[in-house]
């Protein structure tokens, strides 16, 4: 660890399309950082990036030990990292794929991210200024994404993520809702 123990894990999730975009960002930010954190960065189906401590995976086990040691943990905006972040104290740093730049099949994660985002539940960052920016204030002040998480949670991780399912799929129904009423008056 360094001297001042911060951690950073960063998570892509295991959808099969890079999120290169990401990991490019923080490999702009470790580059300019003098004496950065700890990294632990699990880029996916990506590139291999130039930082110590990237992993392609790890399994369900390795992240949960992860995030109990992260002081920051950065995330793409997959509902069950996010809900798995938010139990283990975190306020996660939520950058979501985008398709416009071939990191997902459809919008679903922005869509998410925005209304969790909204409403005080992920540090939305939408850009590699965003991005900075929020490590910074996180490793210059920890509190600032910590929330009390709940170690019992596992009983109700069900109900959550069948919540964020539904969620999910009313996004996805109302954006497909608005697209064909456009299709059906042009």
């Amino acid at each position: 660890m360094t001297s001042n123990g911060a951690r950073v894990l960063v998570v892509v999730g295991t959808d099969t399309h890079p999120f290169d975009r990401l990991t490019d960002w923080l490999e702009q930010w470790y580059c300019a950082h003098p004496g950065p954190p700890d990294l632990v960065v699990q880029y996916g189906h990506g590139r291999a990036p130039g930082i110590p401590g990237a992993t392609p995976f790890l399994d369900h086990e390795a992240l949960k030990r992860e995030m109990a040691e992260a002081t920051l943990v950065v995330s793409h905006g997959g509902p069950a990292t996010i809900l798995e972040a938010r139990r283990s104290g975190h306020l996660p740093i939520v950058v979501p794929r985008d398709p416009a730049h071939g990191e997902h099949v459809d919008d679903h994660q922005q869509l998410f991210a925005r209304r969790l985002g909204s409403v005080g539940m992920v540090h939305l960052c939408d850009s590699v200024d965003a991005l900075t920016t929020a490590l910074a204030d996180g490793l210059a002040d920890p509190r600032r994404f910590t929330i009390a998480g709940d170690p019992d949670a596992a009983v109700g991780r069900a109900a959550a993520v069948a919540r964020v399912g539904s969620i999910v799929e009313d996004l996805i129904s109302a954006r497909g809702r608005r697209g064909f009423a456009r299709r059906r008056s042009g």
